[in-house]
């Protein structure tokens, strides 16, 4: 398999965590030797998610996932962590848009307060 979708996936992610609120910024934190390009965060008023590249996934971790209403489980991943939850999206897997676009969109709300 090639890792072609994993790149096709997070530019999917991307678009769809900047299209959910006009006021959403993207910045690359934490690069270091073993992971040279960093990891792409998304805030608006506070973090909101980081969107993590793996041999075979992408992993969108939001920060205070675990206060988010999740009606389609969307969230996969870290589910018994305290604060965060997780999406994680394999090459076979086909995302919910509508509702991970609606997750983005609480993220935003919640850190609003």
């Amino acid at each position: 398999m090639t890792t072609d979708w994993r790149a096709d996936t997070v530019g999917t992610i991307r678009d769809l965590i900047l299209g959910a609120d006009d006021g959403i910024t993207e910045e690359i934190k934490w690069r270091k030797p073993s992971n040279p390009d960093g990891v792409p965060t998304f805030s608006r008023d506070g973090l909101i998610c980081t969107l993590e590249t793996y041999k075979d996934k992408v992993k969108v971790t939001f920060a205070k996932g675990a206060s988010l209403p999740d009606p389609q489980s969307v969230f996969n991943a870290s589910l018994d962590a305290g604060a965060r939850r997780a999406v994680d999206i394999k090459a076979a897997d086909e995302l919910d848009r509508e509702a991970f676009t609606a997750l983005i969109q609480a993220a935003v709300a919640l850190n609003q307060g």
